[in-house]
């Protein structure tokens, strides 16, 4: 579940219906380039955004996918931290009953972390497949302009032309980047979160019991999974400077907030805090989201569910 906030109006505006000056490249495209770029650029964006779409919605379901795993794993260590105290009627006389009802939780524990750490590989997955698509929206003149046959692709060919039709509009009002600025300030949010997810997962799975053998915990700086950082890198979310994941952030603010040191025998409170954060999703604002859709859907006739 995201973010329910009313939505901005001064740095999270709507782009212009001005459109950008030309470019060089652009008075310099011959105008049949010019007018084959603009369908070729319109049916590029129009399979683009409902990429962002489709990507948005699995989020959704890889998240709360994730936070049912983290419920459940957190349910099955606190059972073990209490188990002493419950009164088991007449199992209590049962031989070594508690001991082995703390080893099944304790397995269920191990399952629910393994599904986590899973669910979260998956959320990194879709993020990362958003950054590509929010880089994917500019469409590039392939071959010579003189060429009898003018096509498009959606890498460059050539240093002078940076595949916006040299910001005349695609649609109607809107350049290319215009459509990347809010494409952009989407798939923030979703980095933003990303990150803020890695942290709660990393103490997730760090918590262990005091009953049974203690399991084995990570840290901010450790990979979760194997090529965990390459992923992040992706993202922009690991830092080559500090040879770390950066740290996490929330939408708005400026600076990081420092970690502290890992507590692996948290309280029920501290772990309803992080359950209701993750529920939370504080960095994304579902209103700026659906007005962001709504506004490009608009703009290119093309409603989104």
């Amino acid at each position: 579940m995201e973010r329910s906030t009313a939505p901005t109006t001064s740095s999270q505006s709507i782009p212009s219906s001005s459109s950008s000056p030309f470019s060089e490249a652009q008075r310099t495209t011959p105008p049949s380039v010019t007018r084959l770029w603009r369908p070729a650029a319109q049916r590029n964006l129009r399979n683009q955004w409902p990429i962002l779409v489709a990507h948005r919605k699995q989020w959704a379901s890889l998240s709360s996918t994730a936070l049912s795993y983290a419920t459940s794993l957190v349910n099955s260590f606190l059972s073990q931290r209490y188990m002493k105290a419950m009164d088991l009627g007449v199992l209590s006389d049962m031989p070594n009953i508690r001991t082995k009802a703390c080893q099944k939780l304790f397995k269920q524990q191990e399952l629910h972390r393994s599904k986590l750490l899973s669910t979260y590989k998956n959320m990194v997955a879709v993020v990362i497949q958003m950054v590509v698509t929010g880089t994917s929206m500019r469409c590039f003149l392939k071959g010579s302009s003189s060429s009898s046959l003018v096509q498009f692709s959606s890498s460059s060919d050539s240093r002078d032309d940076n595949g916006d039709g040299g910001g005349i509009p695609v649609f109607t009002f809107w350049s290319i980047s215009s459509f990347e600025k809010l494409a952009q300030e989407l798939i923030q949010m979703y980095v933003l979160e990303l990150n803020l997810k890695r942290l709660l997962v990393t103490e997730l799975l760090s918590i262990s019991s005091e009953v049974v053998q203690p399991i084995q915990a990570f840290c901010w700086s450790n990979e979760l999974y194997p090529g965990e950082f390459d992923d992040l890198s992706k993202c922009n979310l690991y830092s080559t400077e500090a040879c770390g994941p950066t740290l996490p952030i929330l939408e708005g603010c400026k600076s990081e907030f420092p970690l502290m040191h890992s507590n692996h025998q948290p309280g029920s409170d501290v772990l309803q805090v992080y359950l209701t954060t993750w529920l939370a999703a504080v960095n994304i604002d579902k209103y700026r989201e659906d007005e962001i859709f709504a506004v490009v859907g608009e703009e290119m006739k093309v409603p989104f569910s």
